[in-house]
């Protein structure tokens, strides 16, 4: 993992991207934040892109594919695998289905649920990133 690659946004309701960007800017994160409203995009993006990513964020629902279907996606695909991105659900959908399905047939390495006070959603953002910051992968 790239500490000072871009960070994949996928999210898409751009008041909360614009939520977590502000967020990002106020605990001082460097990284470029790169903002997919939809996951082909994302998808094409990160099978394209050469350069190192720091951490993807995704939603659960979004339009015409949906956040686990995108990390199916990154699994299959033995050369996005191979790049270890971190892949972290950030939804304020989190039901027991969808956690369960996460974890037992995807390789995240997190789900967590949007909080609905300011403090709390910058405390978990930071939290995510000082530890990916600090988390070491194969290379």
């Amino acid at each position: 993992m790239s500490k000072f690659g871009p960070i994949v946004l996928i999210e898409d309701d751009e008041d909360d991207k614009d939520m977590l960007v502000e967020i990002m800017r106020e605990l001082n994160v460097k990284n470029k934040i790169l903002w997919f409203d939809n996951c082909e995009d994302a998808y094409n993006f990160l099978r394209d892109n050469t350069e190192p990513i720091f951490i993807i964020f995704s939603d659960i629902n979004l339009p015409k594919k949906s956040g686990i279907e995108l990390k199916y996606d990154i699994d299959q695909d033995p050369a996005l695998k191979k790049k270890s991105i971190p892949f972290v659900f950030y939804s304020t959908c989190a039901s027991s289905e969808d956690v369960d399905e996460a974890y037992s047939n995807l390789s995240v390495q997190g789900f967590f649920k949007k909080e609905n006070d300011y403090n709390e959603i910058k405390t978990n953002i930071k939290t995510i990133l000082d530890y990916w910051s600090i988390s070491r992968k194969p290379v």
